[in-house]
């Protein structure tokens, strides 16, 4: 029985250990230019913990606070589940393609090993955070400790700096959302529901706002982190 248990609980895969042990003693007071970034987007069957899946991760690299265009990784995922058709066409994934894919034990090692110890940011990527690690945890022994940063949320905290602390988002604004920001900014527009073009088009977004938010003497990755309300994901 005991060894059962024993054996149940296997040690982390070294990719978590290497993440666990830099992010555990990482210094946040550099300016944002001297930190790597991944951009990221995963594609999900829906919004369920319990029973959606990764369909899709799309992903770009930024350094010295620019897109690094050869350096980008996209990747389908075959599902465990094959009943989430409608679910895959709103992301314009069919059955068969999906059915082709790797399984998500397979893509998550790939995807971690080119994060590196690269810093992650998305688009209300806390979700796409969750399943991540809800993914490394069952598939890799253990979670990602990586800090990130929500574009959403710099996006509010920008417009806060921008109009004042009274400034009301829900009021004033009808959307947070990925598309209506970027055109509200004049940023190059991207296909939708797409985890690669979804992750350049956060890239923009998220290069735009922190160049605006220097204006406020938001400049240290510890400044950005608070500007964004950023919180650990605990599993």
């Amino acid at each position: 029985m005991f060894t059962d248990f024993f054996k149940a609980r296997k040690a982390p895969h070294p990719l978590i250990r290497q993440n666990n042990r830099y992010f555990r003693e990482f210094s946040a007071e550099s300016p944002l230019g001297e930190y790597d970034f991944i951009v990221f987007d995963t594609e999900l069957t829906g919004f369920s913990k319990k029973k959606d899946e990764i369909i899709a991760i799309g992903a770009v690299r930024i350094s010295n606070l620019q897109i690094s265009g050869a350096e980008t990784f996209y990747a389908l995922v075959k599902p465990e589940n094959n009943s989430h058709t409608p679910s895959t066409l709103v992301h314009r994934l069919t059955p068969q393609e999906l059915m082709q894919a790797d399984d998500l034990k397979v893509v998550l090692p790939h995807f971690i090993e080119f994060c590196g110890m690269a810093f992650l940011a998305g688009h209300y990527v806390r979700l796409d955070f969750e399943f991540i690690n809800r993914a490394a945890k069952k598939i890799l022994g253990g979670v990602l400790q990586t800090p990130y940063l929500d574009t959403m949320r710099l996006a509010m905290a920008f417009n806060e700096y921008k109009h004042g602390h009274y400034y009301d988002h829900y009021n004033v604004r009808s959307s947070y959302n990925l598309a209506a920001l970027s055109k509200e900014f004049n940023l190059p527009e991207f296909v939708e529901h797409n985890a690669m073009d979804d992750a350049l088009q956060t890239a923009y977004l998220f290069l735009f706002l922190v160049k605006k938010m220097r204006r406020y003497g938001v400049r240290t990755m510890a400044d950005f982190l608070k500007a964004g309300r950023n919180w650990k994901i605990i599993l």
